[in-house]
């Protein structure tokens, strides 16, 4: 007898090549809708659906394949003799394979000004049906969810190869898939409900890679991406030049990414082991990159750099002489990549930078579960600070004040930050104590200490820091305030003609 097979998809590529492939083999083919039309006018033999069922497609095709003379074609176990016999009573042919894939849902969440009544038609409900009961019976049914996989189907039928651990792989990837799919569903009916944490979370991603490794050669790893809302992300660069990307590098480059948000003038930001270890902001990305670099020239040594404006030969120049893993920027100009493509290994990526984000959930997986959280889109502005002590800070003051918050954000804590004409001074990133974050700063701002701001990304519990700012010179401090010990800052700052200002909020970055 005949196999049968039975083809309904949305995305049409390669069916028709597929399909004649199939019929080479013996298989007839069953099809719905848009798909039978596309075979018919291949000048393809295909059965519609209504005239397997004989009921016809209703309320515009949302009920076609629901239907006991499909799921019994699908669902009948081919070794039981009481199914088939059922089967048989009923007037009903087994259904050998499906080849389905679904609405576009993804797609149309991502079009521009789309209605929630077309985002509604777009869930598939009988596509997912079939495709599942397909994939439970396995065993006696081959289920194709991916064009990328027709060829290799028709490859082992033709050598008879497609075996029950082949047909496993294939179930596997559609639960994958329809699990995909539903977490989409999902994501979109729960924020259109505002339900931030429901009784149950389900997250999905889609894969861009398979990493060499993890943080260490024994790990072993892989990079997916967020299927909506991934632009301005590494997900979506233009690598132009050098190898592929690591673990530690997508790490570190989201990492530089996150800092570069904050600032909008030209702003360069060099990060090594997620920290950044300058940054700096200027007139051209010329002279931010200059700041960033000499904020430490050592540690920039295999780091990361990432600029918010075109890279020019001059600031090419610069980059050339330093050894550096990745450059990351909006754009580079045709003599900038001529100077830097001459170095093998340097990774260049092409981004558009992204707005700001607003807040977004944050998942932070631990040993058995996962904590989900509101990322940290805190911002702090001129008006937002309130004075603590005698002195009002300067307006100069005031700049680096918020320059180096904006900063301390994105440090390790415990995190201090100096900062002085829109300059990373010294950044003393997680310590275990405030003091221990200070004076690693201070110790590498050394004679730049005087006179710059001071960040901390949380309230001093003792007065120590202060006074070892005031010992190496720094002139102003914002930190979020709300130590029962507060006045003892305040009294050292004042003591010192200190300006000190309070932000009531913190920045823990764990």
């Amino acid at each position: 007898m005949k196999k049968r097979v039975l083809i309904s998809v949305s995305n049409k590529e390669k069916i028709t090549e597929f399909a004649k492939g199939l019929i080479d083999l013996d298989y007839d083919i069953i099809s719905t809708g848009g798909t039978l039309r596309t075979l018919l006018d291949a000048g393809l033999p295909a059965t519609a659906v209504d005239e397997v069922t004989g009921f016809p497609e209703i309320m515009d095709g949302r009920v076609k394949t629901l239907h006991p003379s499909i799921h019994g074609g699908l669902l009948a176990k081919r070794s039981s003799t009481d199914h088939m016999k059922q089967l048989e009573e009923n007037g009903i042919s087994p259904i050998d394979m499906v080849v389905v894939n679904l609405y576009p849902f993804k797609q149309t969440l991502e079009k521009e000004g789309v209605s929630q009544e077309e985002i509604i038609e777009n869930i598939d409900i009988g596509g997912p049906t079939m495709l599942r009961a397909a994939a439970k019976n396995y065993a006696d049914v081959t289920v194709i969810v991916d064009p990328a996989d027709y060829e290799d189907i028709l490859e082992a039928q033709r050598q008879g190869t497609l075996d029950g651990n082949k047909r496993q792989q294939l179930a596997a990837k559609v639960f994958r898939h329809t699990a995909h799919y539903d977490a989409l569903i999902s994501r979109y009916f729960t924020e259109v409900t505002e339900e931030e944490f429901p009784e149950t979370f389900t997250v999905t991603y889609e894969k861009v890679q398979t990493l060499r490794y993890g943080e260490n050669p024994h790990q072993q790893a892989a990079f997916y991406k967020n299927p909506l809302n991934s632009a301005g992300s590494l997900a979506t660069a233009d690598q132009l030049h050098g190898k592929e990307l690591s673990f530690n590098n997508i790490q570190d480059a989201n990492a530089a990414l996150e800092i570069l948000s904050e600032y909008r003038d030209p702003a360069a930001v060099a990060v090594k082991h997620m920290n950044p270890c300058g940054i700096g902001v200027a007139d051209t990305i010329n002279n931010a990159f200059q700041k960033a670099y000499e904020a430490d020239s050592i540690s920039i040594f295999g780091g990361i750099v990432a600029c918010n404006r075109e890279i020019d030969n001059f600031t090419a120049e610069k980059l050339s002489e330093i050894f550096l893993e990745i450059i990351i920027a909006p754009g580079f100009s045709k003599e900038a990549l001529e100077i830097l493509t001459k170095k093998k290994n340097i990774r260049l990526l092409e981004l558009e930078m992204a707005e700001k984000e607003a807040t977004y959930q944050k998942l932070t997986t631990v040993k058995g579960g996962v904590l989900i959280q509101d990322s940290d889109a805190g911002d702090i502005a001129e008006n937002d600070v309130t004075v603590a002590t005698k002195r009002q800070p300067s307006e100069e003051e005031l700049a680096d004040l918020l320059f180096a918050w904006k900063a301390v954000k994105h440090v390790k804590s415990n995190a201090i930050v100096l900062a002085k004409d829109q300059q990373t001074v010294g950044v003393g990133a997680g310590q275990m104590n405030r003091i221990g974050a200070a004076s690693i700063a201070i110790e590498q701002a050394g004679e730049k200490a005087r006179g710059a701001a001071m960040a901390s990304d949380a309230f001093f519990p003792m007065p120590d820091t202060v006074e070892a700012a005031a010992k190496a010179g720094v002139t102003a401090i914002i930190q979020p305030g709300g130590s029962k010990r507060d006045q003892d800052s305040i009294d050292v700052c004042n003591e010192h003609g200190i300006a000190m200002v309070y932000t009531s909020m913190r920045h823990f970055k764990h």
